[in-house]
This record gives structure tokens, sequence and C-alpha cells, in this order.
């Protein structure tokens, strides 16, 4: 158990340095995304635009081995043009499909609040099944399959909001944040002359990820820890600003990230720390408020990090199951 983690922790460290030499800074940001990847779940980034995260993707494709599409949502978008057509073909004079983007391992779904609903639940069924269906044909999709989606928060005319079905698919929501003063000047030197992107080489291979995957599930929980996730979970409904708290769904979700967080640093059982680094990112995206809630400023990000004031943490001993 102890050497399937290390194998874990021992890839999550080359990826990270692999992607560092095209992303400067956003270690966090890439070992969340390592942990949504070993989970099998998909990641809203809600930040405004330049901020790299085209670019963040396609390194983290490269470094792992993996394919790579994105699709440009707009108003026109339409779902055949996400998840592929069937077309006569003449020459066979047969019916054949062609897959759309959606075929592949990493999926960047750009500005996807900017399609209509219909066509953004043609993504709900690719996320939630990892398949298809067109024309009453059930296509798989390539695994492991990974959607990292984008929105502006802040032009907001002309979009289309996320419905609650369709955000809770996702893990996490994150934020990349604009670098430091530092983090800028190095990134004006790194893309002054050729881009580094190109240079990428992979690190770990598609073949490796089951594996890690399964490490992931392995590390250790103690009862302590999990009570005090599940009484994270369970303490944001009932709030006076929260009209729908998290769901189970939410529990499952962090459990099985806070597993592999732990992993990723090269941990065989979870500390209530890992559960608390996961809590905003997890649990904030599934919060619906009270329009009381809103108009006190308050949003899920600060009910999240309220609750974890909140909500006893077990001592140190007791999560490590030592």
């Amino acid at each position: 158990m102890e050497l399937a983690v290390r194998s874990v922790a021992e890839a999550a460290r080359r990826v990270r340095e692999n992607v560092g030499r095209v992303i400067v800074g956003k270690e966090e940001t890439v070992d969340l995304l390592l942990v949504a990847l070993m989970c099998e779940g998909h990641v809203l980034l809600e930040d405004v635009p330049g901020l790299g995260k085209t670019t963040l993707a396609k390194a983290m494709a490269r470094s792992l081995g993996l394919t790579f599409q994105r699709i440009q949502f707009t108003p026109d978008l339409l779902p055949s043009d996400v998840t592929g057509i069937s077309y006569f073909n003449q020459q066979t004079q047969q019916f054949q499909f062609r897959p759309g983007p959606v075929f592949a391992n990493i999926l960047l779904a750009d500005e996807i609040n900017r399609a209509t609903p219909r066509t953004q639940s043609a993504l709900l069924e690719a996320m939630e099944e990892r398949q298809v269906t067109v024309d009453g044909e059930t296509y798989r999709l390539p695994q492991p399959f990974f959607v990292l989606a984008t929105e502006n928060p802040v032009e907001l005319e002309g979009t289309f909001p996320l419905p609650e079905a369709q955000l809770d698919r996702f893990l996490m929501r994150l934020g990349l944040g604009y670098p430091s003063k530092e983090e800028e000047k190095g990134i004006a030197r790194r893309f002054q002359g050729s881009n580094p992107l190109e240079e990428l080489e992979p690190v770990i291979s598609a073949a490796e990820l089951p594996g890690l995957s399964i490490a992931c599930r392995q590390v250790y929980v103690s009862e302590a820890v999990e009570d005090y996730l599940v009484e994270l979970v369970r303490a944001s409904r009932g709030l006076p600003d929260v009209r729908l708290g998290a769901s189970p769904r939410a529990t499952i979700a962090l459990l099985k990230a806070s597993r592999a967080l732990a992993a990723l640093e090269g941990r065989d059982y979870v500390l209530p720390d890992d559960v608390k680094k996961l809590a905003v990112p997890i649990l904030s995206h599934r919060l619906i408020l009270t329009s009381e809630g809103y108009l006190h400023g308050r949003g899920g990000v600060q009910v999240v990090a309220d609750l974890l004031q909140r909500v006893p943490v077990p001592v140190e001993d007791e999560g490590t199951g030592g």
C-alpha cells in the first residue's frame, strides 16, 4: 500500500514539474486538477480571460500523454457539434457515425455558459455516464475522460447560467486568479522566445492512470476524519442563508478527493487538513443560497469558509490512524 501511494506522489511530482515548465506558479491548482483526474471527476474553472486556462489544460494533456480537444461554446452551437453526427455515406450506402470533439481524454469546454441549455445538456450524459447517444446508438468515450469547463464570472450578457444539476456534475470549481508580480515577470520572460508548450513531452503514460486511481481509493480514512467530513457537509443544510445544502453526492466527492490528495502528498491516510483544503472547491458551487443570503453579499465560498470555522476538527492522532 505504501509503495502504491509513493508511486502516486512520484507521478504527481513529475507532472507538477513538467507543467511548471509552461505555467508559472499555480502548483496548487495543478494538484487539484490531478486530484480530479484521479477521482474521475470534472472541473469548472471560473475566471476572467487571459489567465492561461487553455494553456494549463493543454500542458496537463501533454504531460499525461492524453488526447486533447477544445470546444468554443457559443449560442449557436448545436448538441451535434459536441457529440458528433450520423451521416449517410454515399460510397458504402450506409449511415456512419462521425465522432465530435467530446471523444477525447481531456475536453476543454471554453465559456460553457455561452451555449444554450440544450447544448449544455448534451455534455451532461458524457460527464456522468462516459458515453453519448446519437440516433439511438450509444458510443463509449475514451478513458480517462476529463472535462475542464471555463466560464467568465464578470461578463454575463448573452450567457445561460449552468443549472444546479449540471453544476453538481463538476467535482470542483476553481479560479486561477491573477499572478503575483514575480510570477508575471516569469511569464513574460518564458514566452518571449519559443512557446514552451510545443516542447512538452509526456512524463507518465495514460496506461499508468488506472493503477494510480486504484491506489488513491485504498487510502485509509479514520472514523474520526470520516465523521468530521460528514458533519461538515451536513452542517451546510438548514443554514439561514442556504436554501439547498450540499447533497450526499458532495459527501462522496469530498471523501474520494481527500483520499487522492493524501496520496498525492505521499500519505496512505487522510488528515483533517486534506478535507479542509478541498471543502471550498468541492462544496461551494453545490450550495443554493436564499435571496436574503445574496442580498447580504454572501456566496457559497463564504458559507463554506464559515463552516470550516464552526465545525470542530478531530485531533491529529485520531485522523492518522496512528
